[in-house]
């Protein structure tokens, strides 16, 4: 079976669903035996994954970027043309004119556009919608990263539930394998997103000013993420934090395993969220969670975190108080979300369930059993 997947997302400057689609593409090529991995467009490699810039070299990401564009806005079906000889063609969100001569599947993440269009630019909703239009009710199967997400697509989009198989995202081997950093001035809580309306953080700030002087004194809070959109104000306030809170900023892929696992806790609460790619994280550091009781959340941390309504202030303060108060009950949902993550959040299983996947959408038979 030769399987293409459009690589686009990895050209450009994303956080979540870049990681997720780099960790993808590594574990299914290490997990296909007979099967073909190819990546469109050509050039893209996986040479370290960086939110910030491009995986690959100035020329091929310049030329997979105007093949996107024109893909995108002209129609020019470089899909097609790359694809000839496949089994399947595998689009992300920057695909707007799919194949026509092989099938073609696609992955969703979320439906935060549809769901809360006032977090988003009108850019960005409209991109969401063609991209529904054009490809995910087109589409031969579709992979959905939550249970949550799948169940959003049915209801919010009307796609037929037998295209669409859940199958969570992974967490890389980095994180399992993260050892405590040194200590820092003092211990701290974390939270690891970009700094965009969804993710919540003036709540948190909020909640955070809330608990007792004694313990903001005993603990800072990190904050470790970029600034996204519509958050200029939320920004403004990081910048004029009072002291015990630091804004971190962009936080290198490679160091950020280290600064989950010396969390005292990761606290995460999100409005919306297709995956939660964080919490995942933090779990397999075994570092506890405080996270919202919405969306995919309660799918992904399980009996492995403190859940919050993220719209109440109080809770969320009431969460971080009695979590950094109780070393026990942290190390309770440390150890429970690191079973939790080994048993379904390697990306090794992740890339087995993804070849079935494909196989069932192409006909294609598995290779021989060894």
């Amino acid at each position: 079976m030769k399987i293409v997947i459009d690589a686009t997302p990895l050209l450009l400057r994303s956080a979540g669903v870049k990681t997720a689609l780099y960790h993808w593409i590594e574990a299914l090529r290490q997990e296909a035996r007979e099967d073909e991995i190819h990546l469109y467009p050509p050039g893209v490699r996986l040479d370290g994954l960086a939110h910030d810039t491009s995986v690959s070299g100035p020329l091929a990401t310049y030329a997979g970027m105007f093949m996107a564009v024109a893909n995108q806005r002209l129609g020019v079906p470089f899909p097609d043309w790359f694809a000839r000889g496949a089994d399947v063609f595998h689009c992300t969100n920057q695909v707007r004119t799919p194949p026509r001569r092989i099938p073609f599947t696609a992955t969703l993440h979320d439906l935060t556009c549809w769901k809360m269009p006032g977090f988003h630019s009108e850019a960005n909703v409209r991109a969401d919608r063609e991209f529904a239009e054009r490809v995910l009710k087109r589409a031969a199967g579709i992979i959905a990263v939550s249970e949550a997400t799948r169940q959003d697509a049915i209801k919010v989009l009307g796609l037929p539930p037998e295209k669409i198989r859940t199958i969570h995202n992974g967490v890389s081997a980095a994180y399992f394998e993260a050892r405590m950093p040194p200590p820092r001035r003092k211990p701290y809580a974390l939270f690891v997103g970009t700094i965009e309306p969804r993710k919540n953080v003036d709540r948190l700030l909020d909640a955070w000013d809330l608990l007792p002087a004694q313990m903001r004194s005993e603990y800072d809070l990190l904050l470790a993420g970029g600034a996204g959109w519509r958050c200029e104000a939320t920004v403004a306030r990081l910048r004029a934090a009072r002291s015990g809170v630091f804004w971190l900023g962009y936080y290198p892929e490679a160091l950020l395993p280290e600064l989950i696992r010396g969390a005292a806790l990761l606290v995460y609460p999100s409005l919306y969220e297709g995956f939660g790619l964080p919490v995942a994280q933090a779990m397999a550091c075994g570092t506890a969670c405080v996270t919202s009781n919405v969306s995919s959340l309660p799918e992904i941390a399980g009996d492995a975190a403190l859940y919050v309504n993220p719209e109440s202030t109080e809770e969320i303060r009431d969460a971080l108080l009695r979590l950094l108060d109780h070393a026990e009950e942290r190390a309770r949902l440390g150890a429970a979300g690191r079973a939790r993550a080994e048993r379904m959040f390697r990306w090794e299983r992740a890339a087995r369930e993804s070849l079935e996947f494909f196989r069932q959408v192409t006909g294609c038979p598995g290779p021989p059993q060894p």
